[in-house]
């Protein structure tokens, strides 16, 4: 709960209030008469009541919004805006940045749950989910279980609480609910991802993390709704740096030089990782498909370690976890070898095998993750014949369309492009851009519908190939429109198509 007068002193203090409204006189401070206490918060306005406090927020928001939350109690709002159908007793709160408000309030409403966790955050254009899954498992194992997790596929927060999550990064209420309730079901841990969206929308404005971790960049999301420009999406990702404690740096990632640069200039503490790398703090070797070895060093136990999952880019994952889990806890032993050995990711490059012929399937949807996955696939198949079904996202990243072709033509033998997320763009479109930066060399079909997509290449396929669907992982819907429409997922396609083999073949 905050009182009136908390919110105003909070709101002062990070020079976001510009002034209280009501009925059309402006305050500074709150009458004597307006002193409500909230305990409430919310940007949903059929959430509320007369403790609430509700932000407008939102490119699409709308004052009919607004004005229904009134007629259902409401006393006090967050705005950027002055609203003048509101009814005259209605507080405005009117702000210079909503977002920022937002955040500010949230985590002094939850009691400031941050600073009773010690939290490793990452960012990269790929491998995020992997390599939180990767720490997460390891500090499962020290901590006992007290460890919770925030990612793209999943949330943990403790005490059986375990859901699929809605974004990579929440949003400033849902993030600081979250938190607390993790805190309040006994974590002292928490893994997390965070996304460019949640800088450059300031879901995570004032949050500092313990470790912060860099693991690549490459352009991607880049379109009217997400980054104007390359420049604004690496800005938006390296503010991970500032607001980090103790920063971990990829040193095979694109720009590490200049991340480099920064850090030292900033006088930021930073601890590096790599492939064989001698300029690294933490240099690994691979050794085959699931196992590698940490070089000697003064900040993870040496030696030898194996993943369930295949690819050198997982095993430069894992080796950034167990670099930031070092940093916040003690005596990880065999403890990180076990969480290592035991991490399964959903979705992420998951092997399957039908009666002749290796299935992976892989949320690669970017340039970078397409890449080395059908890198790794290549290299781990080098005389069969790659078989790719693939889509595209629609309303955002249009630059993968041309991406994925420049990926397609180095690797694969035959691509089946079809739909994934569409959104309100025609899938036949979104197809035939990526078809048009295909070599006449690579053999392409068009099946819109995934399924079909998924059982062509399954069907058509030889102990001399390899299948690769990439794209939607364990997703159970597609973004049809403005919907998510029910879908199979990819992996469960796959096993329902190997299991009718057993059957038929039985």
């Amino acid at each position: 709960m905050l009182s009136m007068q908390q919110i105003i002193g909070l709101l002062k203090k990070e020079a976001l209030l510009k002034e209280i409204i009501i009925d059309k006189r402006w305050h500074y401070n709150v009458p004597t008469d307006y002193q409500l206490d909230i305990e409430h918060i919310t940007y949903d306005s059929r959430e509320v009541s007369q403790s609430t406090l509700f932000f407008c927020k939102g490119l699409m928001f709308k004052e009919e919004y607004l004005v229904d939350a009134c007629q259902n109690g409401l006393q006090v709002y967050v705005s950027e805006l002055v609203y003048e159908q509101v009814p005259s007793n209605t507080m405005g709160i009117i702000v210079t940045d909503i977002r920022k408000a937002m955040a500010i309030i949230a985590m002094n409403f939850y009691g400031m749950p941050q600073n009773e966790l010690k939290i490793i955050a990452y960012t990269g254009t790929k491998g995020k989910t992997s390599s939180a899954y990767f720490c997460y498992s390891i500090l499962k194992h020290v901590t006992n279980n007290k460890t919770a997790l925030f990612s793209t596929l999943e949330t943990f927060l403790g005490d059986g609480e375990h859901f699929k999550s809605n974004l990579t990064t929440e949003e400033a209420l849902p993030l600081y609910k979250m938190m607390r309730q993790a805190v309040d079901n006994g974590m002292t841990h928490l893994v997390m991802e965070v996304s460019s969206q949640a800088y450059k929308l300031n879901r995570v404005y004032g949050l500092v993390y313990d470790v912060g971790v860099f693991l690549n960049i490459s352009p991607d999301h880049i379109s009217p709704i997400e980054h104007p420009t390359f420049d604004d999406y690496f800005y938006c990702k390296r503010q991970l740096m500032s607001h980090s404690k103790q920063f971990i740096l990829n040193l095979d990632s694109d720009y590490s030089d200049f991340l480099l640069q920064e850090c030292q200039s900033n006088n930021k503490e930073v601890l590096t990782f790599g492939e064989n790398n001698k300029q690294a703090d933490v240099s690994f070797i691979s050794r085959d498909l699931h196992s590698f070895a940490i070089q000697p060093n003064e900040w993870v136990l040496e030696g030898d370690y194996s993943l369930r999952v295949e690819g050198v880019f997982n095993q430069s994952n894992a080796t950034s976890a167990l670099l930031a889990c070092s940093l916040v806890t003690d005596n990880q032993g065999e403890n990180a070898r076990i969480g290592l050995e035991e991490t399964v990711i959903p979705g992420r490059m998951e092997k399957l095998m039908t009666k002749q012929t290796p299935v992976y399937v892989d949320f690669a949807h970017n340039y970078l993750s397409l890449d080395n996955l059908l890198s790794h696939v290549h290299t781990s198949y080098p005389n069969h014949m790659i078989k790719l079904v693939i889509g595209s996202t629609g309303d955002k990243g249009v630059e993968r369309r041309m991406d994925f072709g420049k990926v397609i033509n180095q690797y694969v033998q035959q691509v089946i492009l079809t739909s994934d997320d569409p959104g309100t763009e025609n899938p036949v479109n979104i197809a035939e851009t990526i078809k048009e930066h295909i070599d006449g060399k690579v053999i392409t079909n068009v099946i819109i519908d995934r399924k079909e997509a998924i059982l062509y290449a399954l069907t058509h396929s030889s102990e001399q190939d390899v299948v690769v669907i990439a794209g939607k992982g364990t997703d159970k819907y597609q973004i049809i429109g403005k919907e998510k429409v029910a879908y199979q997922g990819d992996k469960q396609i796959v096993e329902e198509f190997i299991s009718k083999e057993d059957v038929i073949n039985g």
